[in-house]
């Protein structure tokens, strides 16, 4: 669990950026890529301390292969009354 305010801010971020990409039409191989890219930038930058970053790159991962969080919403069914 991330306890850091700035490291949530760039989970946050990374999150909404991989759903965004996913529904544009980026698949799993694609959006790990900009995963690995975004963190190797963070580790570049020294924005963060890098074990801050280690856990960071362990929630993001989970986030990916998590298949809940890229569903796309069914619609609801109509009830008949007008």
């Amino acid at each position: 669990m991330l306890q850091d305010t700035q490291t949530i801010r760039y989970y946050q971020r990374l999150s909404d950026a991989l759903v965004e990409m996913w529904n544009r039409g980026y698949r799993n191989d694609e959006l790990r890529l900009y995963l690995d890219g975004y963190l190797a930038a963070l580790r570049h930058s020294n924005a963060l301390e890098p074990y801050l970053i280690h856990r960071l790159e362990e929630e993001a991962t989970r986030f990916l292969y998590d298949p809940f969080n890229f569903e796309t919403p069914q619609p609801e069914p109509e009830s008949g009354y007008y």
